[in-house]
């Protein structure tokens, strides 16, 4: 899923950031380094904090249908867009409103086309999926024998949300707790997000 959210990245960050006067040359890879690890560890920090629920909310409606803009209203994805404009400014120096017009174009754009991709059930979407991102976030192990968390995607967008799930939201948080530590004692997420766009 990782590969997939870097293509996004990419592909959205070529008119906001690559094409655009305000950011030099010099720092596209970077600032594209930056929204990859934005939503990256946004997903990841949710996850290990318990909100898997916020995560599946926004890929059953929470984002849904509504548009990168209307997305834009999901607290998970406000919350990244700030962190990325305040990393672009701190870290690059970039002028205040070019970092929030690259922050409120790549993000919302971004994870709008993960919402949708992931919800689609069009054999080229196929890489998209719950699935893919849980396991991304916990290192493969979701601890869940095997849970399919594509058909619970269905459940709770049908309607269906009755289903006690609170067991395998405390799994999926221990262990994407787990590997986020593994990831920061080897540096591992980071590395390979910045190799991925030199």
């Amino acid at each position: 899923m990782l590969d997939q959210i870097l293509s996004l990245v990419k592909q959205y960050g070529q008119q906001s950031v690559v094409d655009n006067p305000e950011v030099p040359n010099e720092y596209n890879n970077q600032v594209m380094t930056e929204a990859a690890s934005t939503i990256t560890n946004g997903f990841q920090n949710m996850a290990s904090g318990g909100g898997l629920q916020n995560i599946l909310s926004l890929f059953t409606g929470g984002g849904q249908n509504q548009g990168s803009n209307g997305i834009l209203s999901n607290p998970i994805v406000s919350m990244m867009v700030g962190h990325l404009a305040n990393r672009l400014v701190s870290n690059m120096n970039l002028n205040p409103a070019t970092a929030n017009s690259i922050a409120n174009n790549i993000i919302p754009n971004v994870i709008n086309s993960m919402v949708t991709k992931t919800v689609s059930n069009d054999p080229q979407d196929s890489g998209f999926n719950l699935n893919g991102l849980i396991g991304s976030l916990t290192g493969g192990n979701t601890g869940t024998n095997g849970f399919d968390f594509q058909s619970l995607l269905g459940q709770l967008s049908g309607g269906n949300g009755n289903a006690d799930i609170s067991n395998i939201i405390s799994q999926v948080t221990q262990n994407a707790q787990q590997h986020q530590q593994s990831q920061q004692q080897s540096g591992g997420l980071s590395d390979l997000i910045s190799g991925f766009f030199k």
